[in-house]
């Protein structure tokens, strides 16, 4: 993809939705079989999900743009980068910078302009899915894969990451890249991002990846003493 919709730039409305994005890229390599398959069907998922988990594990780094549509329509976008093992980064447009980072270790959702930083250890995320040397697929996660001529769409459900919330994402059947994921919340609302202009295999500055640890206890303390 080369282009992307026009937007108004801004920073996602609530922190909620930036980890749903997150989520739907994390669970992009998350794949195995749901209970209760027939074999033909379970043969052919497997061989899909096996096919795009391979192809994620053998890129090293991944840069590009992104658009996020909320369940009003409502646009805002970014950039992001990802380098295995461990490390990822989103940037918000937008006057409050909101931006998501891991580091290898934690990830943190900061916003700025509020002077929040909720963070977190990437072990517990689903991003570590993503992010891991091996793509592992083990798990009860793919519903249902559906082969079209201009593209692949999978839905994945996964309690135990995100609740309720079904993950569809929509790839290239031609070389297998994610080209957009739509995550529906318990309340069937759905929030779709597009990626775009995406080079892969690139040389990153590590300092993108540098959560401030510091600042974070800083803030937090502050929080706690209201």
């Amino acid at each position: 993809m080369t282009k992307a919709p026009m937007m108004n730039a801004g920073a996602p409305k609530t922190r909620r939705g930036v980890i749903g994005m997150a989520l739907g890229i994390a669970v992009v390599v998350g794949l195995a079989l749901l209970p209760g398959m027939t074999a033909p069907a379970a043969a052919e998922v497997s061989a899909t999900a096996q096919k795009i988990a391979d192809h994620f594990a053998s890129i090293r780094s991944m840069s590009g743009e992104f658009v996020q549509f909320d369940a009003r329509g409502r646009q805002t976008g970014g950039k992001f980068y990802i380098q295995r093992p461990g490390k990822i980064r989103f940037n918000y447009d937008g006057k409050a910078g909101f931006r998501v980072i891991s580091d290898g270790d934690s990830v943190v959702l900061e916003n700025p302009k509020m002077k929040t930083m909720d963070l977190y250890p990437l072990s517990k995320t689903p991003l570590k899915l993503l992010l891991d040397d091996r793509i592992d697929l083990s798990g009860n996660k793919v519903r249902s894969v559906k082969e079209e001529p201009d593209q692949t769409v999978i839905q994945l459900v996964d309690k135990s990451s995100f609740g309720n919330s079904k993950i569809t994402m929509k790839f290239d059947p031609s070389n297998y890249e994610l080209k957009e994921w739509t995550i529906t919340d318990a309340q069937g609302k759905d929030t779709t991002v597009m990626i775009f202009n995406v080079k892969q295999d690139v040389k990153i500055d590590q300092s993108l990846f540098a959560i401030d640890y510091k600042k974070n206890l800083e803030l937090n303390s502050k929080k706690s003493n209201r």
